[in-house]
């Protein structure tokens, strides 16, 4: 008797495990809608924590070298988009709002331009130090570009 019910119950467990795994996913998804401009960031995003990761191993400078052209190339496409931000600013604003993005987006280009160079020179020093000066620039560019994320009020 104790091994049907034990059986029962494994079988009752398993057959609940994929609900709640498919509830779990749901949960984690954001509930923000995405632009273009956020999913280039996000690709530029992850490779360049991936980069922050490898960046003193000079043999992985290969790989290295892949995430900056990820990091290059999403860049260039962000230039060509405006932040979700420029819709909350007055008109007379907007335009000065989407040249000044435009102006840090090129400046964080030519930062990944040296770090691709420090990379090809085997110079990870100073491409670690080019890497914590985009994430200075990064934390900096965000607060001023990005809108301000609502919090969650609990009821």
């Amino acid at each position: 008797m104790k091994i049907r019910l034990t059986i029962l119950s494994l079988i009752c467990s398993l057959a609940t495990l994929p609900v709640l795994r498919a509830q779990d996913g749901d949960m984690k998804k954001s509930k923000e809608p995405t632009t273009e401009l956020t999913d280039k960031m996000e690709k530029l995003s992850g490779a360049y924590r991936k980069l922050g990761r490898q960046i003193n191993d000079a043999t992985k400078n290969e790989d290295s070298l892949a995430q900056v052209a990820i990091i290059k190339a999403s860049a260039t496409d962000a230039l060509k988009l405006q932040p979700d931000k420029t819709k909350t600013l007055p008109e007379a604003d907007q335009a000065k709002f989407v040249a000044d993005f435009q102006a840090k987006m090129k400046e964080f280009l030519a930062t990944v331009g040296k770090l691709e160079d420090a990379l090809k020179a085997n110079d990870n020093a100073t491409a670690a130090k080019l890497v914590d000066e985009m994430k200075t620039e990064r934390n900096d560019d965000h607060k001023q570009f990005q809108k301000k994320k609502e919090k969650k009020k609990d009821a």
